[in-house]
């Protein structure tokens, strides 16, 4: 299977992010008619990058000018590694610097260092662009990263960047396609006769088409009717690609960059964040208690004001701040977010980190919360197996040490507690995950009920096929065999249903129904075909089939062929009929004389008999299943 990475391209303005993008991949990502006039980079472009056949690679390169900061932050927040690139005749500027700062504190590990326009200088010049660049990045996580020197126009050195890269992503870990799906947008635009589409880099779990996602903060259900990545249709798409979603049911108008596309149900919108903030070096100016800040969080750009419990103002430290941001809207986050924080005015980075809890509280000033935000921070034994079990939904205990560092004992002795439950003796889940997929399946049972409320319910095999992309398959069941036990649903055979569920018609089309079945009891045996009195009844076409497997199904109405339904009522009336007129054993003249119904009715009407099994054909003669006769009356 291929594994899927994003790289992006930082570095200052018309140092050749630009260029590269095009010279690797043959597409030019300055596509607005703007960029093209003022040879600059706006927004972000996207190109896809073909490196070898196990790999799928998106390039994102980011406006390296000032004013465009806010973008490039949106487009490095999803990225699993980075090119820095700096022209050979300008070396280290002004917003290499500050990319170089926004990308440590997002925590990218993974880089390289690109040095382009090679052939604008000489050797000498060359080396001195290098010495300057070693120099600038000594401490960060480029230090030790290789260099790649290049020209873009001239195509030298691209073969060898392309086999840097190559190497640099075999040694990343893959995103995590099993976790809930997490896509936060980017791009929203409009395509003519399909509607919205949004794009973004997917951060976790997978999306295929079909899905129903949940659009947060805002909330609200749609379908995911299309998948596209680079233009390409595609069934899924998962962590680490670039996937651009045909929504339906939601105009463009409500959605803008920063909104996050999620699996329904898995994540929640907050406007309190305890935060573990370092500060950039080079702080110009000192941040006040509740100073207003602007918040950089995925792909979205929401105002605040920062909240000190230690301190009443900050300056440059090199030491973690544990502190709280209080937002003007909300944003979707979760503990280990990346983030960034700026000042609004004078602009400038303030820092970065990650969000230790996306629902913080109101606490009191001192060291007594600094106490509790360090201990979340750290996170207990207890707090680190709940978050593993809550992206992963179930592992085994050793794949618990493995995920959370944790000592076998440590792990044995807190999953023996209320809060975790063992499946099949072999793996662990928690109250929280099974009670995330209790509401989960209540949620798709409802929303069933709403579409097809004439049904008895929805199969088993498609619920667990509607959340295998965020639940396995022994984990559906063992909840669904945990909510039968309590007789919050109803198990029918494949069959599955809340336990309030009552199968009817439409509300809109109620009455109408039981029109038809009164006119049906009134014409007792001799009735007309049932698509007529629909017709009659002005039923809508399209609720046909749903309507008959209805009547049917509830045995409200016995099907004689095709065409002819007898009213449950004189069905059963006729039935009692026949077995007081006739010994256990009877032939069909017999049935005739007894019933008084021609050949046209009599033997379907038998037929349904042996179906219903009341009655069973042995040769030209039938015999009376008695047991099921009185049970099948008594019902």
């Amino acid at each position: 299977m291929k594994k899927h990475y994003t790289i992006g391209m930082a570095g200052h303005i018309d140092h050749g992010k630009t260029s590269l993008t095009k010279a690797l991949t043959n597409v030019y990502t300055d596509r607005l008619k703007e960029e093209q006039e003022r040879k600059i980079s706006i927004e972000l472009g996207y190109a896809p990058l073909s490196l070898t056949d196990e790999m799928e690679v998106s390039i994102i390169d980011v406006p390296g000018h000032e004013r465009f900061i806010r973008q490039m932050i949106a487009g490095v927040a999803g990225i699993d590694m980075v090119m820095l690139v700096i022209a050979a005749d300008e070396g280290v500027m002004p917003q290499t610097r500050e990319h170089l700062d926004i990308l440590t504190l997002l925590g990218i590990k993974r880089g390289v260092i690109v040095v382009t326009k090679i052939n604008k200088v000489d050797e000498e010049m060359l080396e001195l662009a290098q010495m300057d660049i070693e120099e600038s990045i000594e401490g960060t996580f480029l230090e030790d990263q290789p260099f790649f020197f290049v020209d873009s126009i001239e195509e030298v050195g691209l073969d060898q960047l392309k086999e840097g890269l190559i190497h640099e992503l075999t040694n990343i870990p893959e995103r995590n396609a099993n976790g809930a799906f997490r896509l936060p947008i980017d791009q929203v635009f409009t395509v003519h006769g399909q509607g919205t589409v949004v794009r973004g880099t997917v951060y976790e779990g997978m999306v295929q088409e079909g899905d129903m996602v949940e659009v947060l903060p805002q909330g609200g259900l749609v379908r995911a009717r299309q998948l596209q990545v680079h233009h390409e249709t595609r069934a899924s798409g998962q962590a680490g690609q670039r996937v651009a979603i045909n929504l339906g049911g939601i105009e463009k108008s409500t959605l803008k960059r920063g909104d996050v596309i999620c699996a329904p149900s898995q994540y929640e919108s907050t406007e309190t964040i305890d935060i573990a903030l370092q500060t950039v070096a080079d702080l110009d100016h000192v941040i006040k208690q509740r100073h207003a800040i602007k918040l950089h969080l995925g792909t979205s750009e929401v105002y605040g004001k920062i909240v000190f419990f230690d301190r009443n103002e900050l300056t440059a430290d090199k030491n973690e701040v544990l502190c709280q941001l209080r937002l003007d809207a909300p944003v979707v986050t979760r503990r280990g977010d990346r983030f960034i924080i700026r000042r609004p005015s004078p602009m400038e980075t303030i820092g970065g980190g990650q969000v230790i809890d996306a629902h913080g509280k109101r606490y009191k000033f001192g060291e007594e919360t600094i106490c509790m935000l360090a201990k979340k921070s750290e996170g207990t034994p207890e707090e680190l197996i709940t978050d593993a079990l809550l992206e992963k939904k179930v592992l085994s205990i050793k794949d618990l040490i493995s995920h959370t560092g944790l000592q076998a004992e440590t792990v044995e002795s807190v999953v023996n507690g209320d809060a975790f439950v063992k499946l099949n003796g072999q793996e662990v889940t928690s109250t929280d995950v099974l009670n995330l997929v209790t509401r989960t399946i209540q949620h798709d049972l409802s929303t069933y009920h709403d579409e097809f409320p004439m049904r008895k319910g929805m199969s088993k095999a498609e619920l667990i096929q509607a959340n295998k992309s965020t639940f396995s398959k022994g984990l559906v069941e063992t909840v669904i065999d945990r909510e039968a036990e309590k007789q919050t649903i109803k198990v029918n055979g494949p069959t599955i249903s809340l336990a309030d569920h009552i199968p009817h018609p439409p509300q809109k089309w109620e009455k109408r129904v039981f029109n038809v079945l009164n006119t049906l009891e009134k014409e007792d045996f001799k009735v007309s075909p049932l698509l007529e009195h629909l017709a009659n009844q002005q039923l809508p076409s399209n609720l046909t089939d749903e309507l008959i497997h209805y009547v049917t199904q509830e045995e409200l109405v016995y099907g004689l062929d095709e065409k002819l339904f007898i009213h449950h009522v004189p069905f059963k009336e006729m039935v009692c009929q026949l077995n007081d007129e006739t010994s256990e054993r009877f032939s069909l003249q017999e049935a005739k004389e007894a019933t008084g119904l021609s050949r046209k009715y009599l033997v379907p009407f038998l037929e349904k008999l042996d179906e219903l099994k009341l009655t069973k054909r042995e040769e030209q003669e039938r015999t009376w299943m008695t047991g099921h006769l009185v049970e099948w009356m008594s019902e």
